[in-house]
């Protein structure tokens, strides 16, 4: 079974959110994402200062198995991206929930739209 951390918010596309001290977000894939894609080779991330709608595809994470969209959970702006995970994309599969992808500035502050952990767990149920 899956970890979904109580504190993190979730999307139905398996991105997690978290709100960070100075406002921004981390954003990165889910445990169960990364279990579903296995072991994980390349990710591709995008740049500071890019603009983002929510639910625009804007990330890829390849693994051994096959590649998949990452996408913006929320609209904003680019204001890192996480070199760390690029350098060792294997993080991700360590520690999927502190392996962040990229921060993105909120556009604006509607993250009520997406899934409390509870929501998250109840929809990756049946997939488990």
């Amino acid at each position: 079974m899956s970890k979904v951390p109580a504190e993190l918010k979730y999307t139905d596309t398996h991105e997690w959110v978290r709100l960070e001290d100075d406002g921004s977000v981390a954003v990165g894939i889910t445990d169960h994402a990364q279990q579903a894609l296995g072991d994980i080779v390349f990710l591709e991330l995008p740049e500071p200062g890019r603009k983002l709608a929510a639910k625009e595809n804007c990330a890829v994470v390849e693994s051994v198995k096959a590649a998949s969209d990452v996408y913006s959970p929320i609209a904003g702006e680019v204001t890192a991206f996480n070199q760390a995970a690029i350098d060792a994309p294997e993080s991700v599969n360590a520690d999927a929930y502190a392996a962040w992808l990229f921060k993105l500035r909120p556009a604006n502050a509607d993250m009520a739209a997406l899934l409390d952990a509870a929501a998250y767990q109840s929809a990756i149920a049946d997939e488990e």
